[in-house]
């Protein structure tokens, strides 16, 4: 059987997870990195892998069957998204929740010229997430849903923070707010404002001179981001943010609250959850199986950007439609 060959476009955190969960998948092998450092500058010890600039990405078109895209939201992919999905198939993280319809109309042409299938917003928030709340809302009509995230590290949004001029390094944890779970557990509706359900928790490390209040500023008022929070930005030396903040966890929760029956008095509660070791890793094991989704479309003549409300689960898993029926029906 050949194996889907697979780019990783951006060799941050998240690339080096897609690498590593590349060796649980025998269906899937890296073809290459491709990266906007310098090729040489890029040093992996354990394999030979070709690495190349993403300036040379168009000579690999034919060679790779799925590109996946590890950069940020804030910047990367609003760029790289819809310039890679017309010479390839694609996957991306996008996760800023209010432009996903932006991003996704600009992505959807340029597939479509490209006669290729670019699923967007994978991960599992946007992502997993995504697809419990939807089915949630679909069995429970009459209720009323909420998510939680964290206690956990965002990538998204730390990488915003790091994208602040003078910012070295920085982390953002979010932080449900206790108090609104349990009254939701509880079998209550509420209505929450976004600052009731969760707090932002940022640690930065500024560059030597940098105005650490214009920095604490620009984090608190940046929108999509910040802005709608109770937002706390603790500044460290690089030392201490290396040392005391080095880990990636995360994880959360999607709730939906609702009622059933003729009079409709019967309280039920949908609940899915995460607790992730390593929110970097499992988005990158995330990835993978939606390019091998992303691949069996495209075999069969599909084209255009995809959510996970457009693909088959059945396309994310390695085992035949025989054995899915047979194993976990």
């Amino acid at each position: 059987m050949n194996k889907i060959r697979i780019g990783i476009v951006g060799y941050g955190n998240l690339g080096k997870g897609v690498k590593a969960a590349l060796k649980q998948n025998s269906d899937l092998e890296l073809a290459a990195i491709f990266t906007r450092r310098a090729a040489q500058s890029i040093e992996i010890a354990d394999e030979p892998i070709e690495i190349v600039n993403i300036d040379k990405a168009v000579d690999y078109t034919g060679n790779i069957d799925v590109m996946i895209l590890c950069g940020g939201s804030a910047t990367d992919l609003p760029e790289q998204g819809p310039y890679l999905a017309k010479m390839f198939n694609t996957v991306d993280s996008f996760d800023t929740h209010a432009k996903i319809p932006e991003y996704f109309k600009a992505v959807n042409e340029a597939a479509l010229k490209g006669g290729k299938v670019a699923a967007i917003s994978i991960g599992w928030d946007p992502g997993l997430f995504s697809m419990n709340r939807m089915l949630a809302e679909a069995v429970l009509p009459d209720g009323k849903e909420y998510t939680f995230w964290g206690p956990g590290v965002s990538q998204g949004h730390s990488d915003a923070i790091r994208r602040i001029p003078g910012v070295k390094g920085g982390i953002q944890y979010t932080i449900p707010v206790d108090k609104a779970i349990q009254t939701i557990r509880n079998g209550d509706v509420p209505e929450l404002t976004t600052r009731e359900k969760h707090i932002r928790d940022c640690y930065v490390a500024a560059e030597e001179g940098a105005d650490k209040a214009e920095i604490e500023r620009q984090i608190k008022s940046m929108p999509n981001y910040f802005a709608d929070y109770d937002t706390k930005v603790t500044f460290l030396t690089t030392e201490e943010l290396k040392e005391k903040h080095s880990h990636m966890p995360h994880g959360g929760f999607v709730v939906r609250s609702g009622v059933t029956g003729e009079n409709q008095k019967t309280r039920q509660i949908i609940e899915f959850s995460l607790k992730l070791g390593s929110n970097p890793q499992f988005t990158a094991s995330v990835l993978i199986a939606y390019a091998r989704a992303v691949y069996r479309l495209n075999q069969e003549g599909q084209a255009g950007a995809k959510t996970v409300f457009d693909i088959p689960l059945g396309y994310l898993s390695g085992k035949s439609p025989e054995d899915l029926r047979r194993e976990l029906l």
